[in-house]
């Protein structure tokens, strides 16, 4: 089977990358700059394909950033918000109609190349604040590739139905270099520990019972749970 996968160079693809070959897929990664503030995550995607010898594209689209306005990620003037994934300040971190973009785009590529499928990474927490992770979204947008050309290509999210916690002990089983991989949303140096991606990273890993090498600004603060 022949699959185009939408890569970030974060956990979740990454480890979607290490299952996709394991299982003997043809897969190719696209990787997209919208200008992302953690844009940084960019260079570890390049490094697992290099490192797994696979296709990689990473497509320039960071001339649509000044109509992204509104989200942590592309406009500057709104902080990154710190605390827990699925609290209502993460929202703050949605980028307009961002899967579709992507996906869009993968599906131009899967279509070029004739793949059968396009995978992306999302999860079961993901629907908690990404509408398009949602079930609705991707059923929709399958009904719409599937008119977009001759050879029809489908979406597929093979984590969909299970936690990050499951993604990480499924890592762990692949061996997944974990400092092969980026999450925090600030883009710094080093991962600041605290925004909602780092902190689900953090507590996914203690729930998993994998150690997490990442080194943190912050690896000691505690959020409540969301309301």
């Amino acid at each position: 089977m022949k699959t185009i996968l939408i890569l970030s160079g974060g956990l979740d693809s990454t480890v979607l990358l290490y299952k996709l070959k394991a299982e003997g897929r043809d897969v190719k990664a696209l990787s997209i700059n919208y200008g992302q503030r953690h844009s940084k995550e960019l260079e570890f995607a390049k490094k697992t394909c290099a490192k797994l010898g696979v296709e990689h594209q990473i497509v320039d689209l960071s001339s649509l950033k000044p109509l992204l306005g509104g989200s942590s990620q592309t406009d500057a003037s709104v902080v990154v918000p710190d605390g827990h994934y699925a609290a209502e300040n993460m929202k703050l971190t949605v980028v307009p109609n961002r899967n579709s973009i992507m996906l869009n785009v993968a599906a131009a590529w899967a279509i070029s190349e004739k793949a059968d499928t396009i995978a992306y990474g999302a999860h079961s927490g993901d629907h908690q604040i990404y509408p398009d992770c949602r079930e609705e979204f991707v059923d929709a947008l399958n009904k719409t590739l599937a008119l977009a050309d001759w050879h029809v290509v489908q979406i597929e999210r093979p984590f969909i139905n299970i936690s990050k916690t499951d993604v990480v002990k499924l890592g762990s089983q692949l061996n997944v270099p974990w400092l092969d991989t980026w999450s925090c949303y600030k883009g710094g140096e080093i991962a600041c520990g605290t925004c909602g991606t780092d902190y689900e990273r953090r507590e996914s890993f203690i729930e998993a019972g994998v150690t997490d090498p990442t080194p943190y600004l912050d690896s000691t603060t505690k959020f409540a749970s969301p309301v």
